[in-house]
């Protein structure tokens, strides 16, 4: 969880993940978003990845991202059961 919560303190990160709410976007074109370095967001790509928020799959020379919901949705529902359980 140390992983997730690592992802999304930042708001390069967070935005990332916006963008990837409604369509699959290679990394050039998430790049293109931003005003810094393609290294840069690809550092940002790999924590994501590492949290298991984002998944990649080769499309030609492209890596293409999406997002993933199974990390949010598990850890929204232990927060839930958390807060819940807190108020038994």
């Amino acid at each position: 969880m140390t992983l997730l919560f690592k992802a999304l303190k930042d708001p390069t990160r967070r935005k990332i993940l916006e963008l990837l709410r409604d369509q699959e976007l290679s990394a050039g074109e998430i790049s293109d978003q931003f005003n810094m370095s393609k290294p840069s967001i690809s550092h940002h790509l790999d924590i994501l990845k590492q949290a298991d928020l984002v998944a990649s799959r080769r499309d030609g020379q492209f890596r293409v991202y999406s997002l993933t919901t199974t990390v949010l949705e598990d850890t929204i529902n232990w927060l839930l059961d958390l807060v819940k359980d807190g108020q038994s």
